[in-house]
C-alpha cells in the first residue's frame, strides 16, 4: 500500500493517493481543490477507480469533478452528506467565498461498516458524526484517513450547520477504541498515530 499526500486550496486540505501495490488500482481521498500538480498525480497514475469523500465540506470536494472527468473514477460519500454536493449553505462555498463546488454525481452512498475495494485493499467505512452529520473516516490496513474528525492534537470545528460537539466527542471515543495503534492521515495538517492522540490529544479523553 502506498499512501501520496498532496496539500492545496484555501485552507489547505490533504488529499490522499491510495494505492494498491498488488494491483495498481487506486484511490483518491478528499480532492478539496484543483491544481495542476493533483492532475498530475492522477495521470500519472492512470489507475484511480475511486473518489473517496469523507465529507461533503467545500474544502474536500472541489476538485471531486475535475478528478472524475480525468478518471471516470465511481464517487462515494456518506449517505447523510449527500445535500451537500449541491447546497452551498452547507457546504460552505457560498459561506466563504459565495461560489458553487463543481457538480458531481455520487454513485455509492456510504454507511457504517461498508467495504470499498481499491483493487485488493479493502477500505472499511466508520461512521464518525460530529464535525458534520454524516463524516466518516477511512480505514485500511494499518491507516486512518480521518478527515476533520482527528487531527494532531485537535479535532473538527462543530459550529457550522449540521455540527455536533457531542457526537464529535463519541466519534472520537469510537476511534480511541479501535484495537492497536494506526498511522492516522487527516484532512488537515501533519499526520500523527492513534496511539499518540491517544496519550497526547485531551479531546480523545473527554465524554
Amino acid at each position: 500500500m502506498q499512501i501520496t499526500k498532496i496539500s492545496g486550496g484555501p485552507l489547505p486540505t490533504n488529499c490522499y493517493l491510495l494505492k494498491d501495490d498488488e494491483t495498481g488500482k487506486s484511490a483518491v481521498i478528499d480532492p478539496g481543490f484543483e491544481s495542476e500538480e493533483l492532475s498530475e498525480l492522477v495521470r500519472k497514475d492512470g489507475n484511480v477507480e475511486a473518489i473517496l469523500l469523507t465529507h461533503g465540506h467545500f474544502d474536500h470536494i472541489s476538485g471531486v469533478r475535475k478528478i472524475w472527468e480525468e478518471t471516470n473514477a465511481k464517487i462515494y460519500l456518506p449517505t447523510d452528506e449527500q445535500l451537500f454536493v449541491t447546497d452551498g449553505s452547507l457546504n460552505l462555498a457560498g459561506m466563504f467565498f459565495g461560489e458553487s463546488v463543481p457538480p458531481f454525481h455520487v454513485d455509492v452512498p456510504l454507511s457504517d461498516g461498508q467495504t470499498v475495494n481499491v483493487g485488493k485493499l479493502e477500505v472499511k467505512v466508520l461512521m464518525t458524526p460530529g464535525h458534520t452529520a454524516g463524516s466518516c473516516c477511512f480505514l485500511v490496513e494499518d491507516a486512518i484517513f480521518s478527515g476533520d474528525t482527528l487531527m494532531k492534537l485537535s479535532c473538527g470545528r462543530t459550529d457550522f450547520p449540521t455540527g455536533n460537539y457531542s457526537q464529535l466527542l463519541n466519534s472520537l471515543h469510537r476511534l480511541g477504541e479501535l484495537p492497536g495503534d494506526y498511522r492516522v492521515f487527516p484532512g488537515h495538517g501533519s499526520a500523527t498515530t492513534l496511539d499518540y492522540e491517544r496519550r497526547n490529544n485531551s479531546y480523545m479523553g473527554i465524554r
